[in-house]
């Protein structure tokens, strides 16, 4: 197969399992069931603080890593029935305008998602 076929997704491999979270609320995150492995080494690095600016706190390096790995894994988001968000820009913007408790239960998603498909990382 060509780099052409490969750019148009023409690929005969098969797409990477997702995962659904639903809560009482009906919202939806479908979260991708791969990462892969240059991912999860800067993942190792975000959550140590390595990546971030000069003079970021533990909290900074914290949230930071709920953004990275929410980045990575989610697929889309559907807020009380309202029609998914897909874009990776649209999924990071609704979590960074998202309340508190829609923030806690994405990040138990996360970390039931992780705990399931990717036992070695320390989800945040």
């Amino acid at each position: 197969m060509g780099r052409r076929a490969r750019r148009r997704g023409d690929s005969d491999d098969p797409a990477a399992a997702t995962a659904t979270y639903t809560d009482v609320d009906g919202n939806t995150l479908v979260l991708r069931g791969s990462l892969g492995a240059r991912t999860r080494a800067r993942y190792a690095r975000v959550t140590k603080g390595q990546d971030l600016p000069p003079g970021a706190t533990r909290e900074d390096a914290w949230q930071r890593s709920v953004e990275f790995l929410f980045e990575h894994l989610a697929v889309s988001w559907s807020i009380a029935g309202t029609p998914a968000l897909t874009s990776q820009g649209e999924l990071l913007g609704r979590l960074r305008f998202a309340s508190a408790p829609e923030r806690a239960w994405v990040r138990e998603c996360l970390r039931r998602h992780c705990a399931e498909r990717f036992p070695e990382l320390a989800a945040p």
